[in-house]
């Protein structure tokens, strides 16, 4: 694979997870802070883990792999 063509499927992911972000907060659906997201407050710290954001982003990029593969 060209360095060329790297650079355009780069440049089309990252246009498409922009769109995915921009959609998400029309939605009311923030990634990053979706219900299920773990947020602990304490006196004088926070512990904040995205766990439901992290299993979003997996299943996405685990599909987008799975697709590439099978356009090889």
């Amino acid at each position: 694979m060209s360095i060329g063509r790297l650079l355009v499927f780069a440049g089309l992911a990252i246009a498409v997870l922009g769109a995915v972000l921009m959609l998400g907060e029309r939605a009311n659906l923030p990634f990053g802070r979706l219900p299920g997201d773990i947020v602990w407050r304490g006196r004088n710290s926070t512990v904040y883990f995205p766990w439901v954001t992290c299993l979003i982003l997996s299943v996405v990029a685990s599909l987008v792999l799975w697709l590439i593969g099978r356009l090889r």
